[in-house]
């Protein structure tokens, strides 16, 4: 018998479970915008780098539905959120939680994406892996809601 590679692999494992876990991430839960790349990340293993690209989507995305081009990171969130003229704030939530929100994904981006783009932040949990892959993937979800209100 001859093992493959995966099979080597989950052999050389220090905790095999580890691997069964990382399974806990279902492509079909996932936005269209980080379906394909970062779940395939995500199940190779290379957690630091799905984390990254799922958060760049979320600014790629805001960034577009905003039309603020030439924002980045924090600020396009904060801007792009604005409790008062943000064009992705919605309007008809209490200016606290609309407020809250502009923190919401101001707070995404500087926390789980920066790092990520200034150094090497090793993340080797896929359970905190798929939760932060799931942060962006319901900030994708409001994205889209926002730009459905807007452009019915």
């Amino acid at each position: 018998m001859v093992l493959s590679r995966r099979a080597k692999k989950l052999a050389e494992e220090a905790d095999p479970h580890k691997t069964q876990k990382s399974r806990s991430l279902t492509k079909d839960l996932l936005n269209p915008a980080i379906r394909e790349d970062v779940w395939a990340l995500y199940h190779r293993g290379k957690y630091d780098t799905a984390v990254f690209e799922a958060l760049k989507a979320v600014e790629v995305a805001v960034r577009a539905a905003s039309g603020l081009t030439k924002e980045i990171g924090v600020p396009l969130m904060r801007k792009a959120f604005d409790k008062s003229i943000g064009p992705l704030s919605d309007m008809a939530m209490e200016e606290g939680e609309r407020e809250m929100r502009a923190h919401l994904f101001a707070g995404a981006i500087g926390s789980y994406k920066n790092p990520h783009s200034h150094r090497n932040v090793a993340l080797e949990d896929p359970d905190e892996a798929a939760e932060i892959i799931m942060l962006a993937n319901h900030l994708l979800r409001i994205v889209d809601a926002r730009v459905r209100k807007t452009y019915p």
